[in-house]
């Protein structure tokens, strides 16, 4: 048998966990929820970086938001061409310039 609160006054205390299972709750099934992002369009690819040349540094124009028309160095990982959208969840940073030392530079 469960045992009722005999005390009206008095509610019953909730743990942090039962709380972020309100919060799922709340939320729905199969609800997502985005971070902010500032979309930036390539407009060159610098290259190959990263020790095995996972990663692509490129060239991209903010399009929107505080930092608007800057141009910026990313180093984006996958397959990108020239015109695709990046989501960029900040603009301050840039990256390192690339080098032309290494295996292949000649």
């Amino acid at each position: 048998m469960a045992k009722e609160n005999t005390n009206p006054g008095q509610e019953k205390r909730s743990s942090g966990r039962d709380k972020k299972y309100a919060q799922k709750q709340d939320s729905g099934k199969g609800a997502v929820n985005f971070s902010f992002a500032v979309p930036a369009k390539i407009e060159e690819i610098m290259g190959r970086t990263g020790t095995r040349g996972e990663a692509i540094q490129v060239r991209c124009r903010v399009l929107d938001g505080r930092d608007k028309n800057k141009v910026l160095r990313r180093n984006v990982r996958g397959p990108v061409q020239l015109g695709d959208t990046l989501m960029l969840r900040e603009t301050e940073i840039e990256a390192r310039q690339l080098t032309r030392s290494g295996r292949g530079s000649g």
